[in-house]
């Protein structure tokens, strides 16, 4: 990868020759890991202005319709994460010459606060061509990372760095996109957004909304609303009232469980969240389905069935081809998938289980399938066949699928990459919780083109719901669990011990599910949260982990939900046999320690009994820059309740905070049964989220989004 700094300028082309389509990269870090910004791209014309509204492309309006622009959104890195977003250049409308990239904060942060800012361009095969990083960053709240641009026949792509201490809005008027006044509102989509909250929880028909909601004017001037609500607001003002007020209504669902639709242009078709009444006599009555699954019975049957199912939809909604497709360079065009095709390899034939084909200008990106269900492990044999014949037959890429989850940086198997071969084939890797997690993001929350595509969808994650389908993700800790849970138990276990890294990795890969299926629901990204520096090694954390885990018995981690800074700590404590979450909730300055008691309570109202509710203190005079609060008085909130008083320090120590946890017990097996930990951890969150963090109302005021 070609390294350039700030104001350089490269051409795509020199660099690859497959650079038709590109996946560009914005990554920051943060030592509290809340850090956040929200990406967005703008199409200009020849005179450095959009060409209209829809030339703007942001949380809120995520995909061109032509193909040519789409966020992938964040996705998690071995040092935190980072936003993608895919361009295909050959579908760029002739009238536009610049596409610029940038990136805002809300709520008042600024990109000062933020480590390791950084842009890199790959090509569609996923080798990066070139990057840059940004070191100079301050007071901003917008920054313009970088631009790619026409020259010729060819595209280049320029190294800007150039950042706005005016946000957003200011960014946004440079290239002419009007900015509403902050005192005019836009009525508009408060009255189309009031009504689709209305609507979610009445049992109907597949659903679209009335009317397009939030234009590029009405969000950047919310989100440059001087009056949004920072993380630390719940507990004090009208915002905090409102939202218990919201949260207590009967009826209501809570704000943070509410997953907005991004808005577009044009009218998107989502499912209600409630089904209509059955009109079945009892439980005993299986709906029919178009992919109906108890009769599978092996595994080969299995993959082949799942093979075939996935990519029938895929080709069928384009939405959800394009969601699965842009991030492994495909171009956007027309797709069309195929199972069990027959191809030359030597003296025997190979059959991929899948091929998707995509045409684009007459220029085709072909990519084989190879699909393994249940807990059967991705062979490397196979995979390099496959690779080999991709190489040969000039096809772009290998998609494995399976129920692991990759780590970055770490292949799901290892092949071998002949640098002899001018043709470049990449390898990618789908887990299957990633396939019902987009399908959800689309049925649900953002919405596709019409009613027949959500029904699809919707038959599609039946079937891989069901408990015959072998399609449930990662679903097994692997086979130094036991014996590891066993040493910690025993206090057998040595410091060393390769089993322990193992057993971190495959933690690491459950978080990674969990918050799948929470972004899921949530209808927005969550993102596990890594304090660790760009470039730094993560093998060598995973064993640091794993000596934590030898020393006290404890797996940790934080995950985060994309457009919030509120950080939830998951622990499993193996010696104990219990799995913590927990969330701290800052107080304002200025506050009356015991109206801010009671305000948390009643915010709590609807919370578990048994949550623990504790303290957090002032740093003591003397203990360092890097000290954290310390802990004060706690309780259970139904010890609380009537005593709020009981969570004040006696000696009137300045109460920082609150720690809000909650305890339940871990499955001891590896897998994913009843008794199993990973179903104990996937609760634990899923009850964490909906029965507290929920209750806290709206953590962020950023434009357009809402929970």
């Amino acid at each position: 990868m070609q390294e350039i700094p700030k104001g350089a300028n490269v051409s795509l082309t020199a660099l690859s020759e497959d650079a038709g389509a590109v996946v560009v990269s914005l990554g920051w870090s943060s030592a509290s890991g809340a850090g956040d910004a929200d990406v967005s791209v703008l199409l200009l014309d020849e005179n450095g202005k959009v060409r209209d509204e829809n030339d703007f492309y942001f949380y809120n309006n995520p995909a061109a319709a032509d193909g040519s622009v789409q966020l992938l959104g964040k996705v998690p890195t071995d040092n935190g994460d980072e936003d993608r977003i895919s361009v295909d250049l050959t579908a760029v409308p002739e009238g536009v010459a610049r596409i610029v990239v940038a990136a805002s904060r809300y709520a008042g942060a600024r990109f000062g606060d933020l480590d390791d800012l950084r842009m890199t361009v790959a090509d569609r095969s996923g080798e990066p061509l070139v990057g840059y990083s940004i070191d100079d960053a301050g007071v901003e709240t917008a920054f313009i990372f970088g631009e790619l641009y026409r020259r010729g026949e060819e595209w280049k792509f320029r190294a800007v760095g150039q950042g706005y201490e005016t946000g957003l809005a200011g960014l946004a008027t440079d290239f002419g996109i009007p900015v509403l006044e902050d005192s005019e509102g836009p009525e508009e989509a408060e009255a189309a957004e009031e009504a689709e909250l209305a609507g979610e929880g009445r049992p109907a028909e597949a659903t679209a909304p009335a009317e397009p909601a939030q234009d590029p004017a009405a969000a950047v001037a919310a989100a440059e609303a001087p009056g949004a609500v920072p993380a630390a607001a719940p507990l004090a003002g009208p915002a905090a009232e409102a939202a218990h007020a919201e949260a207590a209504a009967p009826g209501a669902v809570p704000a943070q469980t509410r997953g907005r639709s991004p808005r577009t242009t044009r009218k998107k078709v989502t499912l209600p969240k409630v089904a209509k009444k059955s009109l079945a006599e009892n439980e005993s009555w299986s709906p029919a389905r178009l992919f109906p699954v108890p009769s599978l019975k092996s595994d080969r049957e299995r993959e082949v069935r799942a093979t075939s199912v996935l990519l029938s939809v895929m080709a069928q909604v384009p939405e959800f081809g394009r969601r699965l497709t842009a991030g492994f360079g495909a171009p956007a065009g027309r797709m069309q998938t195929f199972t069990e095709v027959s191809l030359p390899h030597g003296d025997t034939p190979r059959r991929p289980d899948g091929v998707i084909r995509v045409e684009r200008a007459g220029k085709l990106w072909t990519a084989l399938v190879e699909t393994k269900t249940n807990g059967n492990p991705l062979k490397a044999e196979q995979v390099q066949a496959y690779m080999d014949i991709a190489a040969r037959r000039g096809y772009e890429a290998v998609i494995t699928l399976s129920n692991d989850v990759a780590l970055e940086g770490r292949p799901m198997v290892e092949v071998k990459v002949d640098g002899r071969r001018k043709h470049k084939v990449s390898l990618w890797h789908l887990s299957w919780a990633e396939v019902a997690h987009q399908a959800q993001m689309l049925i649900r929350h953002e919405g596709v083109g019409n009613a027949a595509h959500a029904w699809l969808l919707q038959e599609l994650l039946e079937y891989l719901r069901h408990e015959q389908s072998g399609c449930h993700g990662f679903q097994n800790m692997g086979a130094a669990w036991v014996p590891v849970r066993k040493g910690i138990e025993d206090e057998t276990l040595g410091l060393g011990d390769a089993r322990t890294v193992e057993v971190v990795e495959s933690w690491e890969r459950l978080i990674r599910q969990v918050c799948l299926r929470l972004g899921g629901e949530l209808g927005q990204k969550a993102l596990p949260v890594q304090r660790a520096r760009r470039g730094s090694d993560p093998q060598a954390r995973r064993v640091t982990a794993a000596d934590r885990l030898c020393a006290d018995g404890k797996l940790s981690a934080e995950l985060r939900v994309d457009g919030t800074s509120s950080v939830i700590a998951v622990s499993a404590d193996l010696r104990t046999s219990k799995v913590r979450t927990s969330v701290d909730v800052p107080t304002p300055e200025g506050a009356y320690p015991l109206v801010m008691v009671k305000r948390l309570l009643k915010l709590l109202d609807g919370a578990p009994a048994d949550l623990h509710v504790e303290s957090l203190l002032a740093a003591a005079p003397g203990t360092g820059p890097g000290a954290g609060p310390g802990s004060g008085p706690r309780g259970t909130l139904e010890r609380l309740r009537p005593e709020p008083g009981d969570l004040l320090p006696a000696d009137g120590s300045a109460v920082v905070g609150f720690r809000l946890s909650l305890l339940k017990g871990m499955g001891s097996t590896r897998g994913n049964t009843e008794s199993g930990f990973i179903r104990s951890v996937d609760d634990a969150v899923e009850r964490f989220y909906q029965g507290v963090v929920a209750q806290l109302g709206p953590v962020e005021g950023r434009g357009g989004r809402r929970g």
